[in-house]
């Protein structure tokens, strides 16, 4: 983002690697997933089970998007039937600690964001 000018292209807006970081963080389920898989390996049904409202297709969906950017790992263990676990991986637990940063951040500014907001619902 830093030397960033303008104009700002869509290949700029495109090709920077915060705005693709921020659009998989900033997705409905990927911060529940990586919350709970910080506190250690699930395997796909605990996770089904630990978040409520998500359906499968998406758990899925989600997992594969978190996998496929390096921030998930998938461990398949033989069996009837077989069983994956879901872990962090070195990079995903990188980012975790940022996005636990950006969680603190929420809570202190919380009543000035929320004033902000009253303020110019009142004057729109």
């Amino acid at each position: 983002m830093d030397g960033l000018t303008a104009p700002v292209t869509v290949d700029d807006h495109h090709g920077c690697p915060a705005t693709a970081v921020l659009r998989r963080v900033g997705d409905k389920w990927s911060p529940v997933l990586l919350s709970l898989l910080a506190r250690g390996g699930y395997g796909f049904n605990e996770l089904d089970r630990s978040v409520e409202g998500l359906s499968r297709r998406m758990l899925i969906r989600t997992l594969r998007s978190l996998e496929r950017d390096g921030l998930v790992s998938r461990t398949v263990h033989a069996g009837v039937p077989p069983r994956s676990e879901y872990a962090l991986t070195d990079l995903g637990r990188s980012l975790r600690e940022q996005l636990n940063a950006l969680g603190r951040w929420a809570v202190t500014h919380e009543a000035e964001l929320t004033a902000a907001r009253r303020r110019y619902a009142e004057h729109t």
